[in-house]
């Protein structure tokens, strides 16, 4: 088995936690982050299409659609 650094497990953890959807708050306290901006900035290239994930979330909410692109926080 190959030898793995401790931090990059940790970077691992970050990383996997984040494209599942975890709030980055969350992974912020998980790391022991001093700022939400630190983790966002380390680690925003792994959250692609955001954005347009945000604009369908708002359009479906306006028109009042109930599933959403989306997920709620822990809905699988």
């Amino acid at each position: 088995m190959p030898k793995v650094r401790l931090h990059d497990l940790r970077h691992t953890h970050a990383s996997l936690l984040l494209t599942r959807g975890v709030h980055p708050k969350v992974v912020q306290e998980r790391l022991d982050h001093s700022s939400i901006t630190m983790t966002i900035g380390l680690y925003s290239h792994l959250t692609p299409g955001q954005q347009e994930a945000a604009a369908a979330a708002t359009l479906n909410g306006l028109l009042n659609k109930e599933k959403s692109p989306v997920k709620a926080q822990g809905e699988k």
